[in-house]
């Protein structure tokens, strides 16, 4: 694989770090900002709201120039935001720097999985996705606790300045690393629109909606209801959310594998297991061992999905993938937003800490659904979905092999 995957991969890093361990630092975050924690919340919440709305902005604004160019502009926008968050003086300025951040998020992972594509042969477009989105998965494993854990001891202001640092590197890679990437001649914005509503791509971002609800759906609540339902300390829920990023990791990776060869079967497979996973969950929630166990494999089963569904979206907007892939990453978020939300309702209801995982089963079997009508209507449309699936290129005409050459 390019070295320039490692570099995509790092940037990955950064950005999920700093999207995470905010939720481990809230606490200190609001006391130092002299905030209630409800009102800290708002940092993951405007940070969710930022990835939906600026994904598709940003990669609209880029169009003019080429994805190596902006890959680093918004490796700049990373940096600038963590720096502003690490030395707000009053909330409203560390909530201005969460927002500056999460403009770059969705269009670094839009365009990014472009060029990942591009880096190599089509054959093995979906691991390419998978190893750059490695990067978001290793940062749950690593990044995260140990940001976590260095804001607890030497302040939170420490961790988002070394969140900076880390965009610096990836910032420097990308300039070292990614060759020239130009956007594909002849694409105007109107072509990146009519991508972006090919009914294909949209069942495939309504399957990444419903998929990722149901994963966050649990994973949201995680912490009481390890506590409360399945008896582990406040001290374990640290370790189970490690747990819960070695999944995402393992996930990420064979779904990558595996989306090379057999795209839908793999969708089918990882979104059927998630409902599975989930209803018993529901149930069996009570004891430790089968908790970590459903801890781990939400976190591979939700993840098995994100190669097929980034390359699916990629095949079929095909001709101008920029804007439908950006959007995709902003549907990860509004799957977040929309399942977190969900889930206190029902915990709200009264149905207690256990309710979400159900939420989750029934988002989750929703995905499989549209998966199933997904594949009925490419087969339906027969030599013309067989068209929409050729290879994203750097130009239309231009093998993805060849594009390493520029």
């Amino acid at each position: 694989m390019p070295l320039a995957l490692l570099a995509l991969a790092i940037g990955a890093f950064g950005i999920g770090t700093t999207e995470f361990v905010i939720m481990g630092l809230l606490p200190q975050v609001a006391g130092d900002l002299g905030v209630s924690v409800p009102t800290a919340g708002l940092l993951v919440t405007g940070y969710a709201l930022g990835v939906m709305i600026g994904a598709p902005i940003m990669t609209v604004l880029g169009t003019r120039i080429s994805r190596k160019n902006m890959l680093m502009l918004l490796m700049g926008l990373f940096i600038v935001g963590n720096v502003i968050s690490a030395v707000a003086p009053v909330f409203a300025a560390m909530l201005v720097g969460r927002v500056v951040v999460s403009l770059a998020h969705g269009a670094f992972f839009g365009i990014g999985s472009v060029a990942a594509a591009e880096l190599v042969a089509p054959e093995k477009k979906a691991g390419a996705i998978s190893l750059m989105f490695t990067g978001l998965t290793v940062a749950n494993v690593v990044g995260v606790p140990l940001g976590t854990f260095v804001g607890q001891g030497a302040g939170w202001r420490v961790t988002f300045l070394i969140v900076a640092g880390l965009g610096v590197v990836g910032l420097a890679g990308v300039a070292k690393l990614v060759p020239n990437l130009p956007k594909p001649e002849g694409v105007q914005l109107r072509q990146e629109v009519a991508a972006l509503i090919n009914p294909q791509v949209l069942l495939a971002m309504a399957m990444t909606v419903l998929g990722f609800g149901g994963v966050f759906a649990a994973i949201t609540y995680i912490a009481p209801m390890m506590t409360e339902v399945s008896g582990y300390a406040d001290s374990s829920v640290t370790w189970l959310m490690v747990l819960f990023g070695l999944g995402m990791v393992a996930g990420n990776l064979i779904g990558g594998r595996f989306a090379d060869r057999r795209l839908m079967p793999m969708l089918f497979t990882a979104l059927g297991g998630l409902a599975v996973v989930l209803a018993l969950f529901t149930v069996f929630a009570p004891n430790k061992a089968v908790a970590a166990v459903a801890v781990f494999l939400i976190g591979a089963l939700g993840f098995a999905t994100v190669p097929p569904l980034q390359k699916r979206v990629l095949d079929f907007a095909h001709d101008a993938p920029t804007l439908a892939s950006a959007a995709n990453i902003g549907a990860f978020n509004l799957g977040n937003a929309l399942s977190a939300w969900l889930g206190g309702i029902v915990i709200s209801a009264g149905y207690g800490y256990t309710a979400p995982n159900a939420v989750g089963a029934v988002l989750a079997a929703a995905a499989l659904v549209l998966a199933f009508a997904s594949q009925r209507l490419e087969h339906r449309s027969g030599p013309v979905a067989a068209r929409s699936q050729r290879p994203a290129t750097g130009r239309a005409d231009t093998p993805a092999a060849e594009v390493v050459h520029h």
